[in-house]
């Protein structure tokens, strides 16, 4: 069993494609039907990413129907590539999304949000360990951003996946998460 990030980052690539889209929305959906017995629900400002469909990443729109029938604001983003950083705006009727070159669905237009006014971030991801170290895509566009939020934002990880033992290559500068959520069961870290 492979426990470093690069063999994790191709096996859970792999093991993700084997989905199909109905998996995957039949996933999502129990997902997002097992946050709500999180206690994140008197929190204003939650971040949600935009799934990569090509990548078969978990369908939040469930997530943004659960926030916007509880009337919370909620924030996109949209990355730079050269600079690794996001930006973040707030979610409306108006916003306009479409994907960037890495097919990421992403905001061309809105209200721009400070990331020290976001509460809770979902935090996508390719496998999660149980002391709630992450595997992204390797880009550190999440770990920057992160890292950049205030310590008591509730980092809350979203995956198909149940946790693996241990991700061996660990960095210093890597944000753990607090949760992560799957269709089996909610670990909390």
């Amino acid at each position: 069993m492979p426990t470093n990030k690069k063999e994790l980052r191709a096996q859970y690539k792999n093991l993700r494609r084997g989905f199909s889209t109905e998996d995957i929305n039949e996933k999502s959906l129990v997902i997002a039907n097992n946050l709500i017995v999180l206690s994140i629900w008197d929190k204003t400002y939650f971040h949600v990413f935009l799934p990569i469909e090509e990548q078969k990443e978990v369908n939040t729109e469930y997530v943004l129907h659960l926030l916007s029938g509880r009337d919370k604001e909620i924030v996109i983003s949209k990355s730079d590539f050269e600079t690794r950083e996001m930006t973040h705006f707030l979610l409306t009727d108006n916003t306009k999304i479409k994907k960037n070159e890495y097919n990421i669905p992403e905001p061309v237009n809105g209200l721009p949000v400070p990331v020290d006014v976001i509460e809770v971030v979902f935090v996508p991801l390719l496998a999660f360990d149980i002391f709630g170290n992450r595997i992204g895509y390797g880009k550190g566009f999440y770990d920057k951003f992160l890292a950049g939020c205030k310590p008591e934002t509730i980092k809350i990880g979203l995956s198909v996946f149940e946790a693996v033992n241990q991700i061996d290559d660990v960095f210093e500068s890597d944000v753990k998460l607090d949760y992560c959520v799957t269709p089996l069961r909610t670990y909390t870290f």
